[in-house]
């Protein structure tokens, strides 16, 4: 069940590794938070992590999956890169992990953790 105006899509297969995640931590939530920074090959690359509800600052956008019990938050600048983000899970042995899909990005890099704009 996606959030209305979810500011990133998480599809379920990525969905399922993040619960699987939240379970093995042992924890009753899960913060992921994600982000953009400067730097990977196409001049920006993707921030992702896990943080704590009191890190939530006051303009962070946050998409809340109560079913699931994890919520996405997004830093108000990362926003303007990652709004409509695809966040997928590939258990390919090679290549496999999460996988970017960003309509913004006007070029992306073979790693798929880098994009430009």
């Amino acid at each position: 069940q996606q959030p209305e105006d979810a500011v990133i899509l998480i599809k379920p297969k990525a969905m399922q590794r993040l619960r699987e995640l939240r379970e093995q931590e042992k924890k009753d939530s899960l913060v992921l938070r994600m982000g953009v920074r400067n730097g990977g090959c196409s001049g920006l690359s993707y921030v992702m992590d896990f943080s704590k509800e009191e890190d939530i600052q006051e303009d962070d956008a946050v998409d809340e999956y109560p079913a699931e019990k994890i919520k996405c938050v997004v830093d108000a600048k990362s926003m303007l890169y990652l709004y409509g983000l695809e966040l997928d899970y590939s258990d390919e042995l090679i290549g496999g992990g999460f996988k970017f899909f960003n309509p913004n990005a006007e070029e992306s890099c073979g790693c798929g953790s880098s994009f430009g704009v």
